[in-house]
């Protein structure tokens, strides 16, 4: 009986141990969750949509001492390159289905180019999509609207700012630009040149309505036509500033920091100002193209800068 149990026993604990070596032994799965999110802003459901995150030489591209930038990143638990969240958004009014941004497509290598497959994961196909709102047309905001030529979304109509198209889609000014720069000119016009092709481009000239609960407020400076996005529904406001920032734990504390990116740094700054004090204010919510995914979050004051506060997670009811 004795030796029963004995057997009994080492069986058991043999058996524990296998269990727990082939837990072990399992593979690490290595891919994240689709990447987006839901909120509702009054009655208009918004869904912020990753694209996937790029690593950036914040400590290069930043214009302030290196030094200083690797130093405050580190004090946030990050380095330099720095990941750096790609988002776009979908807005559905109810009667409309509009993107805010595209992604990059293939302009940007492998670590980028996610947005279609989020898009169906969140419920979506590209088919559905009515209007698309570009805030400007750097390739990591377009890239996603064609492949090969073809428009990625076929009943969409594309609108962007009068001085974003103005520029970037000029061949004269591609012609007369650096060889390190005709780049971002050619990802732009093959990005926007199929919409406008099917007669599917639109400008934006100036502030106002789009389709109701979206407006446009152009906030030049990154690029001549950068333009933001107003949604607004039910009391409630969404500005998706798209790329008015770009590293937060540098350019809240320091707003007047600005990037190598930013075609006029001192109109950059002047609208980063500018919407900043309006958001910290008012209370309303921003959406950013570059802030950590979801990019969402509220702006307050704090000393000669910001303090930005990012959105608590919540579960759609």
């Amino acid at each position: 009986m004795k030796k029963t149990f004995q057997t009994t026993l080492f069986a058991a604990v043999a058996a524990a141990l296998l269990a727990g070596s082939a837990h072990a032994a399992a593979p690490m799965v290595k891919t994240p969750a689709p990447g987006f999110y839901r909120i509702m802003v009054g009655d208009i459901e918004v869904t912020p949509i990753n694209d996937g995150t790029v690593d950036l030489p914040m400590d290069q591209l930043l214009k302030q001492k290196p030094e200083l930038t690797r130093t405050t990143l580190e004090k946030n638990f990050m380095k330099a390159p720095t990941e750096t969240s790609d988002n776009a958004y979908l807005i559905n009014t109810g009667t409309k289905l509009v993107l805010v941004d595209s992604g990059a497509g293939a302009l940007f290598g492998p670590t980028l180019g996610k947005f279609v497959n989020n898009l169906k994961a969140a419920g979506y196909q590209p088919e559905q999509i009515d209007e698309i709102y570009i805030t400007h047309m750097h390739g990591d905001h377009v890239g996603g609207l064609a492949s090969n030529g073809q428009r990625t979304f076929p009943n969409a109509i594309v609108r962007a700012g009068k001085g974003d198209a103005d520029y970037w889609l000029n061949k004269a000014n591609m012609d007369k630009a650096p060889a390190d720069k005709k780049g971002g000119f050619q990802g732009a016009m093959a990005s926007i040149n199929p919409y406008v092709q099917a007669g599917k481009f639109k400008t934006i000239d100036a502030a106002g309505p789009l389709v109701p609960g979206v407006s446009a407020l152009p906030e030049p400076g990154h690029t001549p036509g950068h333009t933001t996005y107003v949604v607004e529904s039910g009391g409630q406001k969404l500005v998706l500033i798209g790329d008015l920032i770009h590293v937060a734990s540098v350019q809240f504390d320091n707003p007047q920091v600005t990037i190598g990116f930013d075609s006029d740094e001192k109109a950059a700054y002047a609208s980063r100002k500018k919407v900043f004090d309006d958001a910290a204010k008012n209370g309303y919510l921003v959406g950013g193209a570059h802030l950590q995914f979801p990019g969402l979050g509220h702006i307050a004051s704090q000393g000669k800068g910001y303090r930005w506060i990012p959105v608590n997670y919540t579960q759609m009811r």
